[in-house]
């Protein structure tokens, strides 16, 4: 597997090794040996699975507050998102900042999301299967998001009117919202 580094502390992207021939392709998505092996350490406890049927989905931005943050692992089943993830670690050099990603069932890539970021996506194309791994598991009482349009991150989604649940259309900004996360230098 080839694993790259982000701008962004502690995020990575990961391309799995695909064997493919007449009938398809065969990957492991996880190893929990080769995954320690580079550098991975988290223990996953739940998997998560979601469909959305329809293009411009926008699902997020989402995260836990310690002490039941979340670092997640996600990929793509079937079709394409646009992944976004934003440094909320109060203190670190890239608060605030974001990084954006395509995970689709082509390119097979999977982005590991660590605690103290928040999370979500934008479909791109229809009926899309997205499949996520999480460390800790969902905790209504910790579970919190931000606006995906605050204009002070100034994420760039591929869509301009998404379709949102009525939660995700009511989040604060950054700025306003409940934040327990510190950047720790590693």
């Amino acid at each position: 597997m080839i694993i790259t580094e982000s701008k962004l502390q502690g995020v990575k992207l990961i391309e799995p090794k695909a064997f493919g021939d007449h009938r398809g392709f065969f990957m492991e998505s996880y190893n929990e040996k080769s995954f320690k092996e580079n550098g991975i350490k988290e223990n996953f406890i739940q998997d998560n699975h979601s469909l959305s049927k329809e293009s411009g989905v926008l699902r997020g931005l989402h995260y836990q507050l310690a002490p039941k943050a979340q670092t997640k692992l996600i990929r793509v089943a079937t079709g394409a998102i646009y992944d976004v993830v934003v440094d909320m670690r109060k203190g670190s050099p890239t608060y605030g900042q974001w990084e954006g990603y395509i995970l689709s069932e082509h390119n097979k890539r999977q982005l590991l999301v660590p605690k103290g970021f928040a999370h979500g996506f934008c479909t791109i194309t229809e009926n899309v299967n997205v499949l996520y791994k999480v460390d800790e598991l969902y905790s209504p009482e910790h579970d919190r998001g931000i606006a995906w349009n605050d204009e002070d991150l100034g994420i760039i989604w591929p869509v301009t009117k998404p379709v949102l649940s009525e939660k995700d259309g009511q989040h604060p900004k950054l700025i306003d919202a409940e934040n327990n996360f510190v950047w720790e230098e590693q």
